[in-house]
């Protein structure tokens, strides 16, 4: 899964990258949502073949601090960068005309940097204040790698207001990407469905498939992650959900993109007859 996560979003990357028929603002998010779906396999997965490879499964405080601040930062920033990535679909169906007006090269930069910027910094204060904690019941990590809810379940002493700062942090950094992303696709659903061909209307909806895919796989995973009751939180069953989310989507999506895109597949196909 690893092999396949790093090689598959790594074809994307180059593909859009190399071929100047994919330089379009579909494809500069999804060469983002690569970037993000390699460096968030490498962060958690990387270091859990080292281990098995080795056999030394301890890490230092300060790295587990930041591997669990990267992997935080890069899950909010895929839900930011799917949020944009649905605005700009919005745009080419419901405002076709004023598409190039408006997901012009500058606009797209600048919701890229603010994608990352936005991501990085919101999960920042609740990092810090557990960094801060030295009281913990065990060194042991009921993980494969350094992640919040397995550190949250060994502090000691009172940790209501932790608990509830981390879960209303988790619901504004899930919930408004959720109704951002999820609220232009009635405006396009409203627009597919004014259009008088049947062909018409499949090519849009297939067109927007392959993201609204992705979306609910990654969604559905964070919420039984994440957004369960504290008291229904199981730590064994949570690894499932983390090896999912770091392996299982990342995989994917790339195959979701390049089986169901004639574009990806027509620029695979130029660059290896150049090769």
């Amino acid at each position: 899964m690893y092999v396949f996560t790093l090689g598959g979003n790594l074809t994307i990357l180059l593909l859009v990258c190399l071929d100047y028929h994919l330089h379009t603002p579909m494809y500069f998010f999804l060469a983002n949502l690569s970037i993000v779906d390699m460096s968030s396999t490498f962060t958690t997965l990387h270091g859990t073949l080292i281990n098995f490879i080795i056999g030394d499964k301890t890490i230092h405080f300060m790295a587990c601090m930041m591997q669990m601040y990267i992997f935080a930062g890069l899950t909010c920033n895929e839900l930011l960068i799917l949020m944009v990535m649905s605005y700009y679909r919005h745009v080419a169906v419901c405002n076709s005309l004023r598409y190039h007006a408006i997901m012009s090269h500058r606009v797209c930069t600048t919701l890229a940097i603010m994608c990352w910027l936005v991501g990085f910094i919101q999960v920042l204060p609740i990092v810090v204040v557990l960094s801060t904690i030295t009281c913990y019941r065990s060194n042991v990590v009921n993980h494969f790698f350094c992640e919040p809810l397995s550190l949250q379940k060994l502090l000691c002493g009172y940790t209501y207001y932790l608990e509830l700062s981390i879960y209303i942090n988790g619901v504004f950094d899930a919930t408004c990407p959720f109704l951002l992303t999820f609220l232009p696709y009635l405006f396009i659903i409203a627009t597919i469905l004014k259009i008088r061909s049947e062909t018409g209307r499949r090519k849009a909806f297939y067109t927007c498939s392959s993201h609204l895919t992705v979306v609910i796989l990654l969604y559905t995973t964070l919420v039984f992650q994440y957004l369960r009751p504290h008291s229904m939180i199981n730590l064994d069953s949570n690894k499932l959900f983390s090896l999912f989310n770091t392996a299982g989507v990342p995989m994917l999506n790339p195959l979701i993109y390049s089986l169901k895109n004639k574009d990806v597949k027509t620029a695979l196909k130029r660059m290896l007859n150049r090769v």
